[in-house]
């Protein structure tokens, strides 16, 4: 485990390489490899740069992409890219 299985609200995870192999995966994303071809195809649209920044730190912290019941968050860490499923539980209104 790659220590993702803590996330509050989780419902799968996907970990893929740097040119998307599936390197773990669990739960609603279990051997989601078409999934991660997406991620894939969502990522390149970035420039290279941004993706795999090095030492100049200006590559995107994270992306997310959000639906009415849930969310993908995806991040990069170690070369790898992390994918996490989680149910979208909107808050109540503020009422004033």
């Amino acid at each position: 485990m790659h220590g993702i299985g803590r996330i509050p609200d989780e419902v799968g995870h996907l970990v893929l390489s740097e040119d998307g192999a599936v390197i773990a995966s669990g739960g609603e994303l279990e051997n989601a490899e078409q999934f991660g071809a997406t991620i894939m195809s969502l990522l390149s649209c970035t420039n290279k740069t941004q993706l795999w920044p090095g030492d100049s730190g200006d590559g995107f912290k994270k992306i997310s992409v959000t639906y009415t019941d849930h969310s993908y968050v995806i991040c990069l860490s170690n070369k790898n890219i992390h994918v996490v499923k989680r149910k979208f539980v909107p808050h109540d209104p503020i009422k004033v």
